[in-house]
């Protein structure tokens, strides 16, 4: 198959690379297709959160899947790992998946990923915003305290071209493979944690992707979706 990012529409700014990249999947892109911008006006995150793109300094990344890929509720974490590799590569010793979507570096976010996928219409978007360089007091007072950067002076071609390059591996991976690299990268691992309905320690990560965890009661849970926070 033609390699995760050909072709490739790269813009000055615009409101979501993740819209225009779902406009292209329903106009029947080929997988692979990459939408990438300097600058975001309008995006979002999970559960419709604004994400920011800082002009120059982040990457905004969506890249289409199609045809015969599956839409596993792994793909997400899939990606966190591609993530992970990429951020090594470019100078940081250790990057962590925190379940869902985010990753960490030291415990602050510096990556977020979004999936929205059509499967009845045979396509997925991954969202993957990123942050190589930005300085810490460029981010708004209310998140300097949990978001990062990479910081290391690689370029967002690079990052790019890593992205690329680790997607491909881990989408394709076997899924016990995918599962032992998150084991390791599992930022809430042995951590209390609290969700919308309950308290207890996280316990890893089920092969469906969902949140192993352990309530205060014993009892063994599986989360498939929804938003986990680290108990103080």
């Amino acid at each position: 198959r033609v390699p995760f990012g050909r072709p490739h529409l790269h813009l000055r700014s615009c409101d979501s690379t993740n819209e225009i990249a779902r406009g292209l999947a329903a106009a029947g892109c080929g997988t692979g297709t990459l939408v990438t911008s300097d600058e975001q006006t309008a995006a979002r995150g999970r559960q419709g959160r604004p994400w920011s793109t800082h002009p120059g300094g982040a990457l905004a990344y969506s890249l289409v899947l199609r045809g015969s890929v599956e839409m596993p509720t792994t793909v997400p974490l899939r990606a966190g790992i591609a993530v992970c590799e990429v951020v090594e590569s470019l100078g940081v010793p250790k990057a962590m998946v925190k379940w869902p979507n985010d990753i960490w570096i030291e415990g602050r976010k510096c990556a977020g990923i979004l999936v929205e996928a059509r499967p009845q219409d045979g396509w997925a978007v991954i969202g993957i915003g990123l942050n190589v360089n930005v300085p810490e007091e460029d981010f708004p007072e209310e998140f300097r305290h949990r978001a990062t950067a990479i910081n290391t002076g690689a370029t967002l071609a690079e990052a790019t071209a890593a992205l690329n390059d680790r997607l491909e591996h881990w989408l394709d991976a076997p899924a016990e493979q995918m599962l032992a690299e998150l084991g390791q990268r599992d930022a809430l691992a042995g951590r209390s944690i609290g969700w919308q309905g309950g308290e207890g320690t996280a316990a890893g990560i089920g092969s469906s992707g969902d949140l192993i965890v352990e309530d205060s009661e014993g009892r063994t849970l599986n989360l498939d979706a929804g938003e986990v926070h680290l108990s103080v």
